[in-house]
């Protein structure tokens, strides 16, 4: 059949720079998406890294107290010292009353620690300089708000949609891969993310579905960086990777992977897999559904 596209490795230069322009800069960003997530709701728990915790206290919430206790142990713990923390929350556990919010000085320490960031210039956070908004923060923690979640849902769906679109076009002109796997490579982003939208929203009704929120990120990932990879090398590195193999350093990596990977060795590391399958499982059935039991079952408020 004859070939109805001109392959990435035969582009013209210029289009080949502005391909990959493209591609860097979205990678950049890429990039940056991460480490925004480890900032924001990797710190929710109050520990750096993203956990099943930090999914579930940023859309299910953690329903053992308020939304300023949670963000003050959590995310925002480095915003203020130890002493000024726990004067907020004893306010807040004390009912919140706006006398004492002047009296007992928090509304120094929400001037002095909060309100550069929380003010009526800010967008998609709430402006401290009115207590009405402070105030309202002070109730169970619940999590992200139906409205919050469809800001952000239709805000991803459109900005990501676009960003996969262009990558995908320019993936679909490679001509290492055949045409299934290609099609599995560009189609795999979309699944993803609606699969990891969704996962939101059934996060917020049940804390169970938090690791679908995290496997769902690893798919669109994944799905990114081959596209991306297999772009860049095509249009710039054709030769010395799908001609040549990577010449010497590929022999020489061939040559240890078939030394390494016998039948033997591959029949061990699909027993291993199997085996680690079989614990994942068997992890989520001890701890992942009673820990989502034990949120569903509201505590208590504390006594003062």
């Amino acid at each position: 059949m004859k070939q109805k596209y001109i392959p990435l490795k035969d582009l013209d230069t210029p289009l080949k720079v502005l391909f990959t322009g493209y591609l860097c800069a979205v990678g950049i960003g890429y990039f940056f998406a991460l480490v925004q997530i480890l900032f924001t709701h990797g710190m929710a728990d109050g520990k750096f890294g993203l956990s099943i915790d930090d999914i579930v206290y940023s859309y299910y919430g953690n329903r053992s107290g308020t939304v300023i206790e949670t963000k003050l142990n959590g995310s925002m713990k480095e915003n203020a010292t130890d002493e000024q923390r726990f004067q907020i929350i004893q306010w807040v556990r004390d009912g919140a009353d706006q006398d004492s919010y002047k009296d007992d000085g928090i509304e120094q320490i929400i001037q002095e620690r909060c309100v550069m960031c929380h003010n009526k210039d800010a967008s998609g956070i709430p402006d401290f300089t009115k207590f009405e908004n402070l105030k309202k923060l002070t109730t169970e923690d619940s999590g992200a708000t139906f409205s919050s979640l469809t800001r952000v849902s239709h805000i991803h769906l459109f900005g990501i949609s676009f960003i996969f679109m262009f990558v995908g076009l320019i993936f679909s002109f490679e001509e290492t891969t055949s045409v299934k796997y290609k099609c599995i490579a560009i189609g795999m982003p979309y699944v993803f993310l609606v699969a990891d939208i969704l996962s939101w929203w059934l996060t917020k009704i049940h804390p169970m579905f938090a690791v679908l929120v995290i496997f769902s990120g690893m798919g669109m990932g994944v799905s990114f960086i081959y596209m991306w990879v297999i772009s860049l090398a095509e249009m710039w590195l054709y030769q010395q990777v799908f001609v040549e193999r990577c010449g010497v350093l590929g022999d020489k990596a061939r040559a240890i992977s078939n030394a390494i990977f016998t039948e033997e060795r591959l029949q061990l590391v699909t027993t291993l897999w199997q085996k680690l399958v079989q614990f994942l499982v068997q992890k989520w059935a001890e701890e992942i559904t009673p820990r989502a039991q034990k949120l569903l079952n509201k505590p208590d408020k504390p006594t003062e």
